[in-house]
């Protein structure tokens, strides 16, 4: 007879801290293995991005990627663009606001009393995003249920709760606050610590219950335990050199600016290693990554730019110089996108077939169309990987679809069979077609 977690945890004497580390290793049989897992990952950044530099000319199969997107060539058969899908959502709030708060919601936001740079104030959006959407329908069924059901990343948020600062909501007012601080993220998934400055290994009281369950699962997962152990022990090193806060507080100047704002680079580094890691142990099938927030002012001198993000996407298109600094910031983004790709692509499929990222979708997208027109038109939607089943490899041009309908898409690539998503007058054409 099949023994159950708790008798298996209690014959080898497991502690809890171990269970992480070894309730989801197939040869087990007691984790979600029966099925294919699948993936998705919505990633976050801000201000629009520069047109002639992004959606490339052709649309099919064949397709050249402009400069901004240049990171992807690794995974350009992986890859689907997406041009035309828009934020039809209108109501209160301006349009930064309204582009943050429906891109995931689709869904207006209530009134309320935060003023943005235009129209009328507003609060939170009136429903929840399609991302917690997905995780209640993998939660529901113990085949799909994981851990943590939804973790979110952040890189550079600021340490504020307004309508630009959040895009994932757990229902009608219930905004979700991402994790921007590797230190946090890293002990939410492994363990507790006393303080940043002195991490202690969560792994030194584990080695005795490694051992023993080493001897009750299979070579393949012996070595995917041992691999996960020392991903953690290299994560934990790597995060005492670098030092890096993303806990200062709240910026005098621009949103997102931040006086650590050089260490974005390594933050994001130790974000997306992160949660490829949490993908490999099975702590969560559905993940967000949101580099600062809507109007977010990050100075990227990394890439050569001094300037701040935001100021720079109101200049208008004949400012050449201001052109091609935004096309830089966008494709230093593509490159984040390229890097999680690449992460996901070699990391092999625990208990499964292919790489993570054969069974990971990537959703690039943007609060804007485009930063000095503040359009909701024309909103990046780029996709990477395999998770969801899209023919990719492709550039796809619609005509001002409503977003609502790819949110649908996305829902229905998991089996959540919504018959809407956010507000319905956008869903009245089913899901989004051309897809698959």
């Amino acid at each position: 007879m099949a023994r159950t977690r708790r008798e298996f945890v209690r014959d080898l004497g497991l502690s809890a801290a171990a269970l992480p580390f070894v309730l989801n290793l197939p040869s087990l049989g007691f984790a979600n293995q029966a099925r294919r897992k699948q993936r998705i990952v919505f990633m976050f950044s801000p201000n629009g991005i520069v047109p002639k530099a992004f959606w490339p000319d052709e649309e099919g199969p064949k397709f050249t990627l402009k400069e901004s997107l240049t990171p992807l060539e690794p995974f350009q058969s992986k890859t689907l663009i997406l041009n035309g899908v828009c934020d039809r959502v209108r109501g209160d709030g301006d349009a930064h606001m309204r582009g943050m708060g429906c891109l995931l919601t689709g869904i207006e936001l209530f009134p309320g009393n935060i003023q943005g740079g235009s129209d009328t104030p507003a609060g939170w959006a009136r429903g929840h995003s399609v991302d917690q959407e997905i995780k209640g329908h993998l939660q529901k069924d113990a085949a799909t249920k994981t851990r943590f059901g939804s973790l979110e990343f952040g890189v550079m948020v600021p340490d504020r709760a307004d309508t630009w600062t959040r895009w994932v909501y757990a229902g009608a007012n219930q905004p979700v606050a991402p994790v921007d601080d590797p230190y946090q993220m890293f002990n939410k998934l492994y363990g507790r610590a006393k303080d940043r400055e002195a991490l202690a290994s969560v792994l030194d009281d584990l080695t005795d219950d490694l051992k023993k369950v080493g001897g009750a699962v299979s070579a393949a997962d012996k070595r995917l335990l041992d691999e996960h152990a020392a991903f953690v022990r290299a994560m934990e090193k790597e995060l005492q050199e670098a030092k890096a806060s993303a806990g200062h507080p709240v910026p005098k100047l621009e949103p997102g600016v931040r006086r650590d704002n050089d260490e974005m680079p390594r933050i994001s580094k130790a974000q997306v290693d992160l949660m490829v890691g949490a993908f490999a142990a099975d702590f969560t099938r559905v993940a967000s990554l949101q580099y600062t927030n809507s109007v977010g002012g990050a100075r990227m001198r990394w890439v050569g730019v001094d300037e701040g993000h935001h100021a720079l996407s109101h200049e208008p298109d004949t400012n050449a110089a201001a052109q091609e600094k935004l096309t830089k910031i966008n494709k230093w983004f593509a490159e984040q996108l390229a890097y999680l790709a690449k992460r996901l692509a070699e990391t092999p499929e625990p208990g499964g077939t292919g790489s993570l990222l054969d069974n990971t979708l990537i959703v690039w997208t943007n609060e804007l169309g485009k930063g000095n027109s503040h359009t909701l038109d024309n909103i990046p939607f780029v996709l990477v990987g395999g998770g969801l089943d899209f023919k990719t490899g492709r550039s796809l041009k619609y005509n001002r679809v409503p977003h609502n309908r790819l949110l649908m898409s996305l829902a229905h690539g998991f089996g959540a069979r919504v018959k809407t998503f956010g507000n319905p007058n956008f869903c009245g054409d089913g899901p989004l077609t051309g897809l698959t």
